[in-house]
C-alpha cells in the first residue's frame, strides 16, 4: 500500500521534470559561500551534533549515517560508520549538496521538510533508482515559534529497514527542540539580566534590594560609588551597617507607609554623609511584602535637580546690564575681576539699585555658575525659623518639622552660591552661628549632632549702614569684618544720570512687550527732565514710572520742573497722569479710541476688548459725544 506522501512526493517529482534513472546533484556550494552558510547555522549544529553522535553510537556497526540539513535541504553535517560514508560520498551526500526534492527526488529529508513530518522512505518508495539500496527515515526540526529550520536524517541499507528508526529520529529531533527553547530560554534570560544590570547602572541614583532580614540581594554600581564600597562588599553585610535607619524602613515598608524624599544619614566608607532616601516594599497580591527596593541618591545632585525645576538659578548676567556711565563700569569690571574667587562679597546700596541683580550676575560670572544660586531674605523670615531656613533640621527636631527632615540653604547651596539679602536684618544670635559656619566650613542641622562640610561662596547685601549698625551693637563687629572682605557699593541712579536715557528705552521695549501694548514716545525735553530728577526709589521706581506710562498710553504736553534737590516721586514729571483719578484716565482712553476709529462701536469695542453694550454704556456714563 503507497503511503500517501509517497504519492504525492513522486507527483512533485514528476512536475520538476526528475528522470528515475539519472542521478541528480543539480545544487551543491563549496567555498566561502558553504562557510557562511555553516556559521549561520552554528547554533543548530552545535546543539544537534551530540544527539547525532548519541544517535549514530548507538546504531554502530549497523551501517547507518545521520545528516542534518538545513531549512532549504543543504547538508550541514554527515556523521557514521565509514564503509557506508564512502557510498554516500560517491553519489555526492556532502556538506553543502541539496537534499530537497527537486534536487535528488523524493528522500526522507527532502520530503520531510516539504511535507512538514516525520517520514522513512525505503527502497523503491526513491523516486531516483539509484536510491532504491537506501532505507531514509527523517523528520523536520522546528524552532520555538513552530517554524523549520533543518532536518535530521537516519540513512542505511536496505536490509536494515525498521520502523524503530523513525521512532530513534523523532526522539532525537524532540531533544534537539527541546534544547533549542532551552538556550532561547537562557539567552532570553541572560539577555533580560544583562538590560537589567543595565538598566539600573544607567540610572544616575544607588538601587539596592535587600530581603526583610536586611540581607542584600542585588545593588548596581552608583551605591558601590556613593557609599565608596564594591558590590563583593555590599553582598556580604546587612543593610543595616551602611543604613543606620534601616529598621524605620523595614517598619514602614511593611506597614504599607510612605517612606520618600526622606533625607538620612548613612555609613560610607570613611565618614557619614547625608543622602536622599526612597523605599518601595516589594509586594505580593495576598499583602505580603517579601524585600525593599531602596534607591539613595546624592542629596547635591536632588538639590540641584530641584532648584532646576522651581527655577531656583541665577539668570542676570552682566552683559544684561544697561548703563555706560563711568561709575556704574568701574563696578561691574571690579565684581568682574572677583566673581571666582571663594571670599565673600558684601554689596551695599540704596533700595532699588539692583543688589540681587548684581549677586546673580557675578555668581552667573564665576566658575560656580552651574551650580545652585540660593536665596534667603534675612528680613522676611521670621526669626525663629530663620535658623532652621539656613541650618537644615531632622526629623522631630521641633513641633511642625517635615518628616525625615530637610536640607538648609547652606546645604541646598553647596558647591554654589548662597545670596542673604538683607543681613542687615538677621537677628544678632544668628550671626553668631552664621560666622561660625563662614569661618568652619560645617553645618549642624538642628536637633542633630553630626557635622556636614559645605563648601558655598556667600554674596550678602543690604541697604543699612552697617558700620553705623556695628557701632549701636545692632550688628555684630566680627561678622561684618568677615562679610565685607569684597565690598561691593551700587551707585544710585541719581549717581549715573548719563544712564537714564538708556534705561527708560531698555524698559519701555521690556514692558511693552511683556503688556502687549505700543511703546508711548518720550521727548528728549521729556527725557532731560527725568534725568534732572532726584529717583529716591532708583531704578526699581523708574521701571515703575515707565509702566505707568505704558498702561496709561499717554504722555501730557506739558511737564511740571523737577528739581534733583526734590525727593517727589517720578510720577509727579507726569502729574496729569497721575492725579487724575482712574475713570478719569479710563474716559480720556475711551475717547482716543474712538477717535482712532472714526466712532466705529464695533471696531472700539474689539480694540478695548469690551463688548459693545459695556462700551455703550461708558459713553453714556462719561457723557462721551459720539458726533
Amino acid at each position: 500500500m503507497t503511503k500517501d506522501y509517497i504519492s504525492r512526493s513522486f507527483s512533485r517529482c514528476r512536475n520538476y521534470g526528475l528522470d528515475p534513472s539519472v542521478v541528480y546533484s543539480k545544487r551543491i556550494i563549496t567555498g566561502r559561500e558553504l562557510e557562511e552558510q555553516l556559521q549561520r547555522k552554528k547554533d543548530l549544529i552545535l546543539i544537534a551534533e551530540p544527539f547525532i553522535r548519541q544517535l549514530c553510537d548507538f546504531l554502530k556497526g549497523t551501517s547507518f549515517f545521520s545528516i542534518l540539513t538545513d531549512e532549504e535541504g543543504c547538508i550541514l553535517t554527515v556523521i557514521g560508520d565509514e564503509d557506508i560514508l564512502k557510498d554516500a560520498y560517491s553519489l555526492k551526500m556532502i556538506p553543502g549538496a541539496f537534499m530537497d526534492e527537486q534536487s535528488i527526488g523524493t528522500n526522507a529529508m527532502g520530503t520531510a521538510l516539504t511535507e512538514g513530518v516525520a517520514v522513512q522512505i525505503s527502497g523503491e518508495e526513491h523516486f531516483i533508482k539509484k536510491y532504491h539500496r537506501w532505507t531514509c527515515s527523517g523528520a523536520p526540526i522546528r524552532d520555538s515559534f513552530g517554524k523549520i529550520i533543518g532536518s535530521l536524517d537516519l540513512t542505511g541499507n536496505i536490509k536494515n529497514v525498521n520502523k524503530h528508526t523513525l521512532g530513534m529520529v523523532v526522539a532525537a529531533v524532540n531533544a534537539i527542540e527541546k534544547t533549542l527553547k532551552l538556550r532561547k530560554s537562557n539567552d532570553q534570560l541572560m539577555h533580560s539580566n544583562l538590560f537589567i544590570e543595565k538598566l539600573m547602572n544607567s540610572i544616575q541614583a544607588g538601587i539596592i534590594s535587600c530581603n526583610l532580614d536586611g540581607e542584600v540581594l542585588t545593588s548596581n554600581s552608583q551605591i558601590s560609588e556613593l557609599l565608596g564600597i564594591d558590590k563583593g562588599g555590599l553582598l556580604s553585610q546587612s543593610v543595616s551597617s551602611f543604613i543606620p535607619s534601616w529598621k524605620e524602613i523595614k517598619r514602614a515598608a511593611t506597614a504599607g507607609e510612605d517612606f520618600q524624599n526622606r533625607d538620612l544619614l548613612l555609613n560610607t566608607k570613611n565618614s557619614k554623609m547625608y543622602f536622599n532616601i526612597n523605599a518601595y516594599p516589594v509586594t505580593h497580591n495576598d499583602g505580603f511584602v517579601s524585600a525593599v527596593i531602596i534607591t539613595v541618591k546624592d542629596v547635591k545632585r536632588v538639590r540641584k535637580h530641584a532648584n532646576e525645576i522651581i527655577g531656583r538659578k541665577a539668570i542676570y548676567t552682566f552683559d544684561k546690564m544697561v548703563g555706560i556711565s563711568r561709575t556704574f563700569s568701574d563696578v561691574v569690571n571690579f565684581a568682574k575681576k572677583i566673581a571666582d574667587s571663594n571670599s565673600t562679597i558684601l554689596i551695599t546700596g540704596e533700595s532699588g539699585t539692583g543688589k540681587e541683580i548684581f549677586a546673580q550676575s557675578v555668581h552667573n560670572y564665576s566658575n560656580r555658575k552651574d551650580e545652585a544660586f540660593v536665596v534667603l531674605n534675612c528680613g522676611a523670615i521670621p526669626r525663629t525659623l530663620i535658623e532652621s531656613e539656613l541650618f537644615g533640621y531632622n526629623d522631630g527636631a521641633f513641633t511642625g518639622a517635615r518628616k525625615g527632615g530637610q536640607a538648609g540653604k547652606f546645604e541646598i547651596a553647596d558647591g554654589g552660591t548662597l545670596f542673604l539679602d538683607e543681613i542687615g536684618e538677621m537677628p544678632l544670635d544668628m550671626q553668631v552661628k552664621l560666622l561660625r559656619v563662614i569661618e568652619e566650613g560645617i553645618v549642624t542641622r538642628l536637633g542633630g549632632n553630626n557635622y556636614v562640610p559645605v563648601n558655598v561662596r556667600i554674596i550678602a547685601a543690604t541697604n543699612k549702614d552697617l558700620t553705623a549698625e556695628v557701632e549701636d551693637g545692632l550688628f555684630r563687629k566680627d561678622l561684618f569684618y568677615r562679610l565685607n572682605v569684597l565690598p561691593i557699593r551700587l551707585p544710585a541712579l541719581r549717581e549715573r544720570g548719563e544712564d537714564i536715557p538708556l534705561l527708560i528705552d531698555y524698559y519701555s521695549k521690556k514692558i511693552s512687550k511683556k503688556l502687549n501694548k505700543r511703546e508711548v514716545e518720550i521727548t528728549p525735553e521729556q527725557i532731560n527732565k527725568l534725568c534732572d530728577y532726584n529717583w529716591p526709589g532708583n531704578i526699581r521706581e523708574l521701571e515703575n514710572m515707565i509702566e505707568l506710562i505704558i498702561n496709561s498710553e499717554r504722555i501730557p504736553a506739558s511737564f511740571p520742573a523737577a528739581h534733583s534737590s526734590q525727593t517727589m516721586p517720578a510720577a509727579e514729571v507726569f502729574r496729569d497722569v497721575q492725579s487724575e483719578a482712574l475713570g478719569e484716565v479710563e474716559e480720556l482712553h475711551i475717547k482716543r479710541v474712538l477717535e482712532e476709529n472714526n466712532f466705529n462701536i464695533t471696531t472700539s469695542a474689539k480694540h478695548l476688548k469690551i463688548g459693545r453694550n459695556t462700551l455703550y454704556r461708558k459713553i453714556r456714563s462719561y457723557g462721551i459725544a459720539c458726533s
